[in-house]
């Protein structure tokens, strides 16, 4: 068993991320790039750091410990280059105001899951249990295996929201896999591509994969200004479903621009640069196709 990997979030108390109050641990590193990607601090496998700048009191005590000369401080102003970090972390503990926090952390499994269990009595009560995302939770595949192994041998039920983009076997970690959540983005492969970088070819031959094997599934479809959000869009995921045995509702999730803020903290770039909320009403008239089309059942989150 793989019994450490990278994690940058354990969230408790999830009400969103699959049935009942759940516990989602996001795993860290993901194989697209997504242009309007919400969480900009899951891309890298590795650790990272958030800079806040207006945050800086430009107190220094973060260039007295960083070794590799990162941080300066000149004439009360604070610099930070990026390119000399070695993601230790260290600045980020001696920092006052907050300003610098390190995302990513190595865990073991077991680590993960004692923390999980926390809250069991919670997911008893409401159906609950954990969740894994990210990131991508198929990057680190035999870590998730073994956190799902885990969670199954203390009678957890197990979610995983997933792109589906992996050349590993999923059916193996379908064994402990209670609910996918699985995100169809765009469907004609160059737009894919264009938008994500991968092909989308591979994360359709793993949905039908796991759809003849039984999996029980949800189509986890994040909805985009000027990308996705157009009745063709919304005809091929109505078609998508009907041609699926397991599939049990289709989520549509509305675009937030909250990954732009932390892209530009993490010293990153983001190519779709919509600064505004999609409001959820506004899909009400698309989710009308699916039900029209469709007889699974469609939520806007």
């Amino acid at each position: 068993m793989h019994d450490k990997g990278t994690i940058f979030n354990i969230q408790r108390f999830s009400t969103s991320d699959g049935p009942g109050i759940r516990t989602v641990v996001f795993m860290k590193g993901c194989p697209l790039n997504c242009a309007w990607c919400h969480n900009p601090e899951s891309k890298s496998v590795i650790a990272e750091l958030f800079y806040k700048s207006e945050l800086c009191i430009a107190c220094g005590a973060c260039a007295n410990v960083c070794s590799a000369n990162g941080h300066t401080l000149a004439d009360g102003m604070h610099d930070f280059d990026r390119k000399k970090c070695m993601h230790c972390g260290k600045c980020a503990q001696v920092c006052y105001s907050n300003a610098l926090e390190i995302c990513g952390e190595e865990r073991t499994a077991e680590d993960i899951i004692k923390t999980v269990l926390q809250d069991k009595l919670f997911y008893e009560e409401s159906g609950g249990g954990i969740t894994l995302s990210g990131g991508e939770p198929l990057l680190q595949f035999d870590f998730t295996l073994s956190l799902l192994k885990l969670a199954k041998k203390n009678n957890l039920h197990t979610v995983v929201e997933t792109s589906g983009f992996s050349g590993r076997d999923l059916t193996i970690l379908n064994n402990f896999v209670d609910l996918w959540l699985y995100d169809i983005k765009v469907f004609p492969e160059e737009e894919h591509i264009k938008n994500t970088g991968v092909s989308n070819k591979i994360i359709f031959d793993n949905l039908y994969q796991l759809d003849n094997v039984g999996a029980k599934i949800v189509l986890r479809c994040p909805i985009i200004p000027n990308i996705n959000m157009t009745k063709k869009h919304f005809d091929n995921l109505a078609n998508l479903a009907n041609t699926l045995n397991n599939t049990i509702a289709i989520h549509l999730e509305s675009y937030h621009p909250l990954g732009l803020s932390k892209a530009g903290q993490l010293g990153k770039s983001q190519t779709y640069l919509n600064e505004k909320f999609l409001e959820p009403s506004s899909l009400e008239p698309f989710a009308d196709i699916l039900r029209r089309k469709t007889k699974k059942e469609v939520v806007i989150l």
